[in-house]
C-alpha cells in the first residue's frame, strides 16, 4: 500500500492478528472488504465473509489449510499442548525460548521473528491456544474450506509456501474446485510468506484487490444504470 494516500483509510488489522481487511470506505460508497486471512486467519476470513454478504466482495487466504488430514503432525509435544491437562502445564512452563522454538515451524527461510509476535504468543491462556486448535479442526472436519468458499460464490485467492512445514503444499490443489480461484505456490517459502516473501506476497494481493476494486466499480455503475 506504500504511496497510496488512502492505504490507512482502507487498511485494518483485526485484533486477532490473523486476519486482515482491505475496504473501500469512500464517502457515499458502501464499505466493500477484501478480507485476507492467514493460516486458522482463513477460517474466520470465510465465517467474516458468510456473515457479511453485504459487505465482503473477495477472499485471500494464506497458507490455509483446506482439510483436517492436510496438517503436519508437529510431534508428542504439540499434541499434548493441546490436551487439557498435560496441555495447561505444560503452558505454564513456557518461556521465550520454548515459543521461539516452537513458532521456528512457521518458517523456512532465515526469519527474525518479531519481539512483539513472541510477547503476543506468551500473553495467550491455554484455553485460547487450544481453543482454536480444536475449533479449527471441527470447522474443517464439518465441512471443507474448498466446499464453504464454492457455497460463497466470490473471487479467491490462494497463496501457499511451497515449503510450508505446517500445512501440506500439495493440499493447496483442494481449492482449484472453487471456480475462478486463483492459486499461488511460492517456492522456497514457508507457512509464513508475508514475512519470508514480503514483495511477491504483496504484490499477488495488491493485484488481486486491484482486480476486485475493478469488478465491484463496475457492477456498481451497471446497478446504477439499471434504476
Amino acid at each position: 500500500m506504500s504511496g497510496d494516500p488512502d492505504a490507512e483509510d482502507r487498511f485494518v488489522r483485526l485484533d486477532d492478528g490473523d486476519m486482515h481487511v482491505v475496504q473501500d470506505g469512500k464517502p457515499g460508497v458502501p464499505v466493500l472488504l477484501l478480507v485476507i486471512g492467514h493460516s486458522t486467519g482463513g477460517n474466520v476470513a470465510r465465517a467474516l465473509a458468510e456473515q457479511r454478504t453485504d459487505a465482503v466482495t473477495a477472499l485471500a487466504l494464506i497458507d490455509s489449510g483446506p482439510v483436517p488430514d492436510a496438517y503436519i503432525d508437529q510431534g508428542m509435544l504439540g499434541r499434548l499442548l493441546l490436551a487439557p491437562i498435560p496441555g495447561r502445564l505444560l503452558w505454564r512452563l513456557r518461556t521465550e525460548a520454548t515459543i521461539r522454538k516452537a513458532l521456528s515451524s512457521a518458517f523456512t527461510r532465515p526469519i527474525d521473528i518479531p519481539d512483539a509476535l513472541i510477547e503476543a504468543t506468551l500473553g495467550m491462556t491455554h484455553r485460547a491456544v487450544a481453543g482454536t486448535g480444536r475449533g479449527s479442526e471441527d470447522y474443517l472436519r464439518q465441512r471443507s474450506l474448498p466446499g464453504r468458499l464454492t457455497a460463497l460464490g466470490l473471487p479467491v485467492l490462494v497463496i501457499f509456501g511451497a515449503d510450508d512445514r505446517r500445512w501440506r503444499s500439495s493440499s493447496a490443489a483442494a481449492y482449484r474446485a472453487v471456480p475462478g480461484a486463483r492459486v499461488e505456490l511460492l517456492p522456497g517459502v514457508g507457512h509464513t510468506p508475508m514475512m519470508e516473501d514480503p514483495q511477491t506476497t504483496g504484490k499477488l494481493l495488491l493485484d488481486f484487490a486491484t482486480a476486485a476494486g475493478h469488478r465491484n466499480s463496475s457492477e456498481r455503475s451497471s446497478d446504477e444504470r439499471d434504476r
